[in-house]
């Protein structure tokens, strides 16, 4: 049996496919076949033509066509969505294209999966979008009048390996206008925002009670309104949400028409007077499931559980929400990095500090970058502040009088930019209170922190942190159980740790005070300050050799460290608290 004869070259390929189709087809059938029909004579083929395209294959709604440039291929994919966007009564297209090496058969149909690539960018694209694969952007980043958002490696259907894509929009010079909202046959959809933003569906009532749908409801309002409190956060409003209640849900489609990058869906189930929630964050643009729980509770304690479900899910969700962002982030290149971006990678360099003052530096100098390109960026001013703090904490201090004339420029700048922002402000409140001993003044500000957003979980740890250094020890303990029940699972949890035990300590629970310092130390072991909780608790106790052993391992980590040095780095109100710290340590055997 003879083989038709197969060539092989580099093309760059054009899927593309109308969006809602077989909802148009149960509407209207015929018209919309009409319609498809136009849409190919009057806007497709003459633009294929202008760009010299080769239209390979049509179905019923979509269309494959082959370019040998990746620059004319983008070009005709953005001049054919321009004259869709002109026109409010015209389909709408999703558009991918890859640059690969096909096979084409003698017949002129093409295969290979170069092909199969574009078609699975297709499905990926937003309605009225275009999706590019990274050979695409590599060729064109520059050389086309296009802005590129970098949406990372995507695991697509057939192909092994994850495959890294870009979002294309038209420059605003272009004319194509990427802030209305998105619907087949009516407009584009919302450009993502330039932070994490998210869209909190309707809880499902799965009781068969109509009566818990208000509780359901009130349930998803509360979250919404709490997660509002988060500047870093771009949140849909309620009325958007409420829109899909009730509706068959394709989580895909809902991130694609609100905008928003990742979705939060749960349901309510009543029985036997119990009642369980259970909550999911998804990623919109891969179906991703980031984060599930459930909680359960008794019905006649029905809004204390409200209150608590809804605290969890909330410390939940924007802990995984600033994960996954800085994931994404870290996989952009250095040089395509705004000033968003630069906080966020700062922040992930930020949760890897412990002991290790290369990593402090790398991201003090995100943060740095991140002013630079935003001057007015509060929240970056006040987390370089607090990378001062960790240079004190750790001793690395080189030049005391120009880091802490620096660190003090950094806090003032974040309450100068920040006054709105918790973030800046609860960092900018440690500072004063850690480098500068102005308690009075932490105090107020990360107060007016907890105001604007009442549910950070780390402006709580660093309320408990002042509260510590003014010898409010009772509420200091209050604070950091109320920091952890924000955000159970946070990494970071080992410092707020380190406040009570140092609370326990000054309390006279030096056997608690040891078991939570003990804690910290074997999550970080160069960490002196719960070194130094450890080796007085255990002195206070009477338990010398103890105290000895771990003061073996203080000297290590801190050999400069005397006993007349304590003052400098304990930074209490009351002068009984900083004496019991200094006997527990001069009896553990730390030098004068």
């Amino acid at each position: 049996m003879a083989h038709s004869r197969v060539q092989r070259r580099l093309a760059a390929i054009l899927a593309a496919d109308v969006v809602g189709f077989s909802a148009l087809m149960e509407c209207d059938e015929e018209g919309t076949y009409a319609r498809i029909g136009t849409l190919r004579r009057d806007i497709i083929e003459p633009r294929l033509s202008e760009h010299l395209g080769r239209l390979i294959k049509t179905t019923g709604d979509g269309l494959l066509a082959e370019f040998a440039s990746p620059i004319a291929a983008l070009r005709c994919a953005l001049a054919i969505q321009g004259d869709l966007t002109s026109d409010p009564h015209a389909l709408r297209l999703r558009i991918g294209l890859n640059l690969g090496d096909v096979m084409i058969e003698e017949g002129g149909d093409v295969y290979g999966e170069g092909v199969n690539l574009a078609a699975r960018l297709e499905a990926l694209a937003d309605p009225g979008g275009i999706l590019i694969s990274a050979k695409i952007h590599d060729e064109v980043e520059g050389k086309v009048e296009a802005d590129f958002e970098d949406r990372g490696e995507q695991q697509v259907k057939n192909i092994t390996r994850p495959v890294r894509v870009h979002a294309v929009r038209p420059t605003a010079a272009a004319g194509l206008s990427a802030s209305r909202i998105s619907a087949p046959g009516a407009t584009m959809p919302p450009q993502l925002p330039d932070k994490p933003s998210i869209a909190v569906l309707p809880f499902q009532n799965m009781s068969g009670d109509p009566e818990q749908e208000y509780f359901a409801d009130g349930m998803v309002e509360d979250i919404i309104t709490a997660l509002s409190h988060f500047k870093s956060l771009f949140v849909i409003a309620r009325n958007s949400s409420f829109t899909y209640k009730g509706k068959p849900v394709d989580i895909k489609r809902v991130g694609r028409e609100l905008g928003v990058r990742y979705v939060l869906e749960g349901s309510v189930r009543k029985a036997a007077g119990k009642v369980r929630i259970t909550g999911q964050l998804i990623d919109a643009a891969t179906g991703v499931h980031l984060w599930a729980d459930k909680f359960d509770g008794s019905l006649e304690d029905v809004f204390e559980i409200q209150d608590g479900v809804t605290t969890n899910v909330v410390g939940a969700i924007a802990a995984k929400v600033g994960h996954a962002e800085m994931e994404r982030v870290r996989r952009k290149p250095l040089e395509n990095l705004d000033a968003h971006d630069c906080f966020l990678r700062g922040l992930a360099a930020s949760t890897r500090t412990a002991g290790d003052r290369e990593k402090n530096d790398e991201a003090l100098g995100f943060f740095y970058r991140a002013i630079e390109l935003d001057p007015s960026m509060g929240c970056a001013y006040g987390m370089a502040a607090l990378r001062y703090n960790v240079r004190k904490i750790y001793g690395w201090v080189v030049d005391r009088e120009r880091e802490y004339a620096e660190a003090r420029r950094l806090a003032e700048s974040a309450v100068m930019f920040g006054a709105d922002d918790a973030i800046a402000l609860s960092r900018a409140a440690i500072s004063f209170s850690y480098f500068f001993f102005e308690h009075e003044r932490a105090e107020a500000l990360v107060d007016a922190a907890l105001a604007i957003n009442p549910n950070l979980a780390s402006a709580w740890q660093i309320r408990g942190q002042i509260s510590l250094y003014l010898g409010q020890h009772e509420k200091a303990l209050k604070e950091i159980d109320r920091a952890i029940r924000h955000n159970p699972i946070d990494p970071e949890n080992y410092l707020a740790e380190t406040v009570r035990a140092f609370a326990l300590l000054l309390l006279g629970r030096y056997d608690e005070a040891c078991y939570w310092a003990a804690r910290v130390i074997a999550r970080d072991s160069k960490y002196a300050v719960p070194l130094r909780v450890a080796s007085g608790g255990h002195a206070l106790a009477g338990r010398i050799d103890k105290a000895r052993e771990t003061m073996r391992l203080l000297r290590e980590v801190d050999p400069e460290l005397r006993l007349s040095q304590l003052k400098e780095v304990l930074p209490f109100r009351r002068p009984e608290d900083t004496a019991r710290i200094v006997e527990g340590l001069r009896l553990a055997g730390l030098p004068a």
